[in-house]
């Protein structure tokens, strides 16, 4: 078990210091809850403030399908998912890993298992009885919840403000965990609102820009209305990085009604959003046959096709289905249909123009948020002594697969371990 499993239990177990001074969380995701747990079991006082009307929204959101809670891969693998900020997030879950995260729910009555691809989730495959279970669980450890609770700032006193149904709050704290989240999905609470208020303090905040998300094409009007939502599987995806080394991965995706997107889209949405950023549009190209050589594809394509149409033809020689048939047909003209030779190399490598990302309110996740260079190691931000971040807001992402969930709570752990070292030595 990793150090972290330590704080698994329930927290009415926990051994208390002498009461602390109080904490201020605003924003009731996972990594806010978590930095309420650990800092209740502590001994503070946690009052958690969110502007929605229940806490955990998009969490459960995530779980509709089933809650992709971690994943099993071992590190350092798993810190590399982090990409640039392997080694900044690898230090999070130091203190709070993959397994620490399945020690916990199921010290709440949430056993796990690993799929078949390495995610793992709990046996019920349910986030709302996990959710449940654990506001029950802060409520009555004494966690005070504040809900439809909008955080508007600060006053001149340094005090945090609020706009509420009935009228504004002012929050006095001796120190705060910010936990507001990225900018996707704003409908459950991840807004975004937050980006100026921090930057008006002067911390520096990288613009939100959406991760894990689809990307725009441009169909044809006949693509776009006969095959949106059809799977293209399996298929390998095939891009350059920024120095022009070659990559591929093999997955799943889906065609939409501007463009693509799905599991192995969203892997490599980072690259390829930083690519467009940079260039203006960017190419991806798909093998549509993975384990059949454009040789063969050729050959098989060269039988006479007799009275049957191009598109049967090519469905019955190449076994492609009907949406990659369209593809092929959305991207090559009649005299390139007309050549095997032609065909089969657009088979193996169909290149596709990708002109933009999905908008950020429609991404999974969000890239950018405060920099790390504007936090110290536990989480303070530099301009603002006793304030700390923790989850999506920090400028870092992931994939899907269970990857930010786990470093949303290993985030909260850590602020909330920073925070209580800030009051114990303020006071």
């Amino acid at each position: 078990m990793s150090g972290a499993g330590r704080h698994n239990g329930a927290m009415s177990d926990a051994p208390r210091s002498p009461a602390l001074s109080r904490l201020a969380i605003v924003g009731g995701g996972p990594a806010g809850l978590f930095a309420a747990q650990i800092a209740r079991a502590a001994g503070a006082e946690v009052d958690l403030f969110d502007a929605k009307g229940s806490v955990g929204r998009k969490f459960l959101i995530a779980g509709k399908g089933g809650l992709n809670l971690t994943h099993s891969e071992p590190r350092p693998a798993f810190d590399a998912r982090y990409g640039a900020r392997a080694d900044a997030v690898g230090r999070w879950l130091d203190g709070f890993d993959a397994q620490a995260l399945r020690d916990w729910a199921a010290a709440r009555g949430v056993p796990t298992f690993v799929g078949s691809s390495g995610r793992v989730f709990p046996q019920d495959l349910k986030a709302a009885p996990l959710l449940r279970g654990w506001v029950r669980q802060l409520r009555e450890d004494g966690v005070r919840f504040h809900v439809q609770h909008r955080w508007t700032g600060w006053d001149a006193d340094g005090h945090l403000t609020f706009e509420t149904p009935h009228g504004p709050h002012v929050q006095a704290a001796d120190a705060t965990v910010l936990a507001l989240g990225g900018g996707s999905w704003p409908e459950l609470g991840s807004d975004g609102a937050w980006q100026p208020l921090l930057a008006a303090r002067g911390v520096d905040v990288a613009p939100l820009a959406p991760a894990n998300c689809g990307f725009d094409i441009g169909w044809s009007a006949h693509l776009a209305q006969r095959h949106a939502g059809a799977p293209l599987k399996p298929v390998v995806l095939h891009w350059r990085d920024a120095d022009g080394a070659p990559h591929a991965l093999q997955g799943e995706c889906v065609l939409t009604a501007t463009g693509i997107e799905g599991s192995a889209i969203y892997a490599i949405s980072g690259a390829l959003r930083d690519a467009i950023a940079r260039d203006g549009s960017t190419v991806l190209e798909l093998d549509l046959a993975p384990g059949r050589d454009a040789a063969r594809l050729q050959r098989d394509l060269a039988r006479p096709r007799g009275r049957r149409s191009v598109g049967e033809h090519l469905r019955r020689a190449t076994g492609l289905d009907a949406a990659k048939t369209a593809l092929l047909f959305e991207r090559l003209d009649r005299a390139a249909l007309d050549d095997p030779a032609r065909v089969a190399g657009a088979i193996k490598r169909l290149p596709l123009t990708l002109r933009a990302p999905r908008p950020l309110a429609e991404a999974i996740s969000s890239a950018g948020g405060v920099r790390f260079e504007a936090l110290d190691d536990a989480l303070m931000l530099h301009a603002s002594p006793g304030t700390f971040v923790a989850g999506e807001m920090i400028d870092w992402e992931a994939p899907t697969g269970g990857y930010l969930l786990t470093a949303c709570f290993a985030s909260g752990m850590r602020a909330a371990q920073g925070a209580l070292a800030w009051m114990r030595r303020a006071g």
